[in-house]
């Protein structure tokens, strides 16, 4: 089997895939690992998708000038937002002035991007994704909307930024903005799935999909959570103890201080600001060209500066990607097997599976309640609000 990149090393960017004058690669993902895969019977051997491979080629990363922490000053905004709202902001902001935004969705059981210009539709665009979402397709539209003079907005992960700095010409990337994510790394979409079908559902069932509401991780859908509500689920601690990313994540090349985006944003965890502020939502932001800088300043955001140290001891992949868990190649090996998700995770990780068991159980005989409940019942209440003032505007 012959691969663009090295076995196990592909991102899953899809780079490939669009430059490919003859269609012949596709993306194969076994859940532990993506590797795209030439049809050797359809290829011509022009090297276009060896050219656009960020593991063959890297892009060059660049320094931040400045590191910031604040939060959008709209404050429907900064609530609604999984953590201070920046992202949402940038992008109302950059519609505002005329351009267009291109960025991850959830639809009809996908996870698919897309380009929009209308300020009523970014809201689709909000929110953590805690899973290998699909650029297959968009780097040709992206591309498209550049040559024809538009002004565009890349939001993503690092790799798929790189795929996309790879794949659109340097004549073309004047009017191209981008902002990635400090990013643990990505699971298949087929380790999500595992996860749901022990709960009688499918991605085709769910109309939308929450993995994070602030401080909280759950799985939610129309912000009802698929376990109880206060719990962590298996499928969060799969993700934030790093069992489940596909094997490319731990050997990330862009967790490191240095970034691939006009603008980098994550979270302002161990914030030194005001305990009541931090539960609003406080984002990080590294700013590392002009381009940023003036995304920055065109926003309608508070900005302080970050403490650089603290915001890296709470954000290790801003110097070191996550590393590889012993028990994370049993716990896919299971998945393939067909073992129960939850099964897998109590045997991977039991502490943290048995004190969220035990948490249940005490909420269930009412013995304890879990403080942010009430942090989580407001959030959907201001969301509610939120969207139906959206519905009876448009």
């Amino acid at each position: 089997m012959k691969y663009v990149c090295g076995a196990n090393q592909c991102t899953g960017c899809m780079a490939c895939v669009d430059i490919c004058p003859k269609e012949a690669i596709t993306i194969h993902d076994d859940i532990a690992a993506f590797n795209a895969v030439i049809q050797e019977e359809k290829c011509v051997n022009c090297g276009a998708c060896y050219r656009v491979c960020q593991n063959n080629n890297m892009v060059k990363l660049q320094q931040a000038q400045n590191w910031y922490q604040g939060w959008a000053e709209n404050v429907e905004t900064r609530s609604a937002a999984s953590s201070g709202g920046l992202a949402s902001e940038l992008m109302a902001s950059f519609v505002r002035t005329g351009g267009k935004v291109c960025s991850c969705s959830f639809k009809n059981g996908k996870f698919l991007f897309s380009i929009e210009s209308q300020p009523a539709n970014l809201g689709k665009f909000a929110g953590s994704k805690y899973v290998k979402s699909n650029p297959n397709g968009i780097y040709k539209q992206i591309a498209s909307e550049l040559r024809n003079g538009k002004k565009l907005m890349f939001i993503g992960l690092p790799c798929q930024v790189a795929g996309l700095k790879k794949y659109i010409t340097p004549d073309l990337q004047k009017n191209l903005y981008t902002v990635d994510m400090i990013c643990h790394g990505t699971p298949s979409v087929k380790v999500l799935e595992r996860f749901l079908a022990q709960y009688g559902y499918t991605l085709k069932d769910l109309h939308d999909i929450l993995f994070r509401i602030k401080d909280r991780r759950q799985i939610a859908e129309k912000y009802k959570p698929i376990v109880r509500n206060g719990i962590m689920d298996c499928y969060s601690i799969a993700f934030m103890y790093a069992l489940c990313y596909t094997e490319n994540c731990y050997h990330c090349s862009f967790a490191k201080k240095e970034r691939i985006s006009d603008i980098t944003i994550g979270d302002s965890w161990g914030s030194a600001l005001d305990l009541s502020e931090q539960k609003k939502g406080i984002s990080l932001v590294l700013c590392q060209t002009k381009k940023g800088q003036k995304l920055l300043e065109q926003a309608n955001l508070h900005l302080e500066d970050a403490d650089r140290e603290q915001a890296i001891l709470y954000n290790q992949q801003l110097v070191m990607p996550s590393r590889m868990p012993k028990a994370r190649n049993m716990f896919l090996e299971g998945l393939k097997r067909g073992k129960k998700f939850n099964r897998l995770v109590c045997m991977a990780k039991p502490s943290k599976y048995f004190k969220q068991l035990m948490k249940r159980m005490l909420m269930d005989l009412h013995i304890y309640k879990d403080p942010s409940v009430r942090a989580y019942s407001i959030f959907i209440s201001v969301k509610n609000v939120v969207s139906s003032e959206k519905n009876e505007s448009n």
